[in-house]
């Protein structure tokens, strides 16, 4: 037992530990530390993540209600596999969503907004070299949420977040399997940054369509 942990939980309160667990086990989810079709109990993920159940099972309810977890009756807690179909349509929405976002915010970045997003490609370039795949996964998803963000619509923010969780999931089993990825991922997302700076809208959004496209065409069954 790590000797940090007991500290954390004393000084915490109630609301802080459900955040805790909901956080700890989403990132083992994600990760694959904790594997599509893994059955577990309450008591088993308390005892991993040295907590009491209370914080545990309200997490579970939360991930229950990100579509990460179902609760099978006389089993408990069955981490859920994400579909080819579910990849699809996670893919295609962000297919019709971005480069919508990208024609219309081309050559509207302001100066801070442009250097956060070359912060994110120099931070991108460091994980790629170290070949540090949790930060990978992280940063590539960073890229995507920040021009969204920027454009602004509410809506449009809100949709990728909810998306966030399982396309990270989807992000990390591309990078595993397909190391070269990231380069490659780096490299479109520089040439996009490019064109948004540079105001070539169209091109932008061609250019982040065949960037999810690609990711899709891993998860597609051959032809």
């Amino acid at each position: 037992m790590s000797q940090s942990r007991p500290e954390i939980q004393n000084s915490s309160s109630p609301v802080s530990l459900k955040e805790q667990a909901y956080g700890d086990l989403k990132r083992l989810i994600l990760s694959g530390e904790l594997a599509a079709g893994t059955v577990l109990s309450v008591r088993q993920l308390a005892s991993q993540l040295e907590m009491s159940r209370t914080p545990v099972h309200a997490a579970i309810e939360r991930l229950e209600a990100d579509g990460l977890v179902a609760l099978a009756p006389q089993q408990g807690v069955v981490v859920c596999e994400l579909s080819i179909q579910d990849i699809a349509n996670h893919y295609e929405i962000r297919q019709a969503l971005e480069p919508y976002v990208m024609r219309r915010l081309a050559g509207k970045l302001t100066a801070e907004q442009i250097e956060l997003l070359r912060d994110n490609q120099a931070r991108n370039r460091a994980a790629v070299k170290q070949n540090r795949i949790d930060d990978l996964v992280k940063i590539d998803a960073e890229f995507h949420q920040l021009v969204c963000r920027f454009f602004g619509n509410d809506e449009i923010i809100d949709v990728m977040q909810r998306l966030s969780d399982k396309v990270y999931h989807v992000i990390y089993r591309i990078t595993q399997n397909y190391p070269q990825r990231a380069t490659e991922s780096y490299d479109e997302h520089e040439a996009i940054l490019d064109a948004l700076v540079a105001g070539y809208g169209a091109l932008a959004a061609e250019l982040v369509y065949d960037h999810l496209e690609d990711g899709l065409r891993r998860f597609r069954p051959a032809e």
